[in-house]
């Protein structure tokens, strides 16, 4: 039987522990003693799988092993008689933590989860925090480094979270129907900010996956939801191209210096085919059209090639149901490839988004399109000013310099 390292349980622990907190916080109420409990779990796995190799349902063997561990927590202690006495654990107790109950489904309690952490009575940053830590099988130490801070800060951001979750009674269930649309948006909007913060070079590296996978456990669970399939195409069409975006000094390459060779036709065929069944639905939303239009993109061999007149129809979609500056400034962009930089540039004047850095570094490459020198330069230092990452400063200001 094959041997198990760290680094495998870990792997495991990334994988597998949101199903098996899930399923205790399901069990027992109690998000604090669910991590543990699965903590614990893992700790006597790195030990026993290492000796014995991968039982043939780790998951289930986690889960089984954490809720035995949780149990013996509770008899300890006076609030947990109390505790065990008001609910029903659903598996049977088991004096061998190493023979699970493999076939309980927890992709309900799952789901459960991903809503309790993304209830709108938290803040965002805690939604994602704990959808982070909870569900995506980041440590502590992950997550803050995607929050750009301290490990011991973040861990006293999570259990504020927790604790507000208790004291503001927020119920570990999926909604009702009537309240699922309204639900739905925190979850998705918080699971596209996990990718685009691992978009940068400071974030956690993992967060693209992460997000990724996280879209892939909604579109299991919720697969009557567009939406939630327009966010995962969506997601996996901008991963596809990811890594062609960046030179190999580290700069950002803009769409037309892009090697198509280096997309990921995988990613790109996967994303196509849930488009066209989003388009099947024809119940179009954000997501979905976003993801169209990286379709589009994607079909295109070169910038030339690439259907412009189809990207503007998609935007005029976009901003009918989600009319934000932003949709208006990538509508404005893809006009200025059908009608020219002034026709963009004069849209892109219109609109109110000082302080989003793509505003300025669109209006810098409109500028210099028409050969305004001096105030292309001006735009390039302000975008450079208020770049996430060394690379997009960087080719900012190589921008400027050749603006003056």
């Amino acid at each position: 039987m094959p041997r198990l390292d760290e680094a495998a349980v870990g792997q495991v622990f990334r994988e597998e522990s949101g199903r098996s907190i899930a399923a205790l916080v399901r069990a027992f109420g109690d998000i604090d003693l669910a991590e543990d409990a699965v903590q614990e779990a893992f700790a006597i796995a790195l030990r026993a799988w290492a000796r014995d190799g991968l039982p043939p349902n780790p998951g289930g063997w986690i889960t089984t092993t954490a809720r035995n561990r949780a149990i013996d927590r509770l008899r300890r202690e006076a609030r947990g008689q109390e505790l065990l006495s008001a609910v029903a654990v659903l598996t049977p107790e088991s004096d061998e933590p190493g023979l699970p109950d493999e076939t309980r489904p927890v992709q309900d309690d799952r789901l459960c989860l991903i809503f309790t952490c993304c209830h709108p009575a938290l803040s965002i940053e805690a939604q994602i925090a704990l959808t982070l830590r909870l569900l995506g099988g980041l440590s502590t130490k992950e997550v803050a480094r995607s929050f750009l801070v301290t490990e011991p800060t973040m861990a006293t951001r999570l259990a504020r979270a927790k604790r507000k979750i208790k004291a503001a009674r927020i119920p570990y269930r999926v909604p009702e129907e009537h309240e699922l649309p309204d639900r739905l948006r925190p979850v998705l909007a918080v699971v596209y900010l996990i990718y685009t913060a691992g978009q940068t070079s400071q974030a956690e590296p993992g967060l693209c996956a992460e997000a990724i996978r996280l879209a892939r456990i909604l579109a299991t669970l919720m697969p009557d939801e567009p939406e939630v399939a327009g966010l995962l195409a969506l997601l996996l069409l901008t991963e596809s191209r990811r890594a062609s975006r960046i030179r190999p000094d580290g700069t950002l390459a803009l769409l037309g210096e892009q090697d198509p060779k280096r997309w990921d036709r995988a990613l790109i065929d996967e994303g196509q085919s849930i488009v066209r069944r989003c388009l099947r639905r024809n119940q179009p939303g954000p997501y979905q059209l976003q993801a169209a239009i990286n379709a589009v993109h994607a079909d295109a061999a070169t910038l030339e090639q690439t259907d412009w007149s189809q990207i503007v129809a998609l935007y005029d979609q976009l901003l009918a149901v989600a009319p934000t500056p932003v949709v208006a400034l990538n509508r404005a962009i893809a006009i200025g490839e059908i009608q020219g930089p002034a026709a963009a540039l004069a849209l892109v004047n219109e609109l109110d988004l000082d302080n989003y850095q793509p505003f300025h570094a669109t209006r810098a490459d409109l500028l210099q399109r028409l050969g305004q020198t001096s105030e292309a330069a001006a735009a390039y230092e302000r975008a450079a000013s208020m770049a996430p990452t060394d690379a997009e400063r960087d080719f900012l200001r190589l921008g400027g310099r050749a603006s003056r």
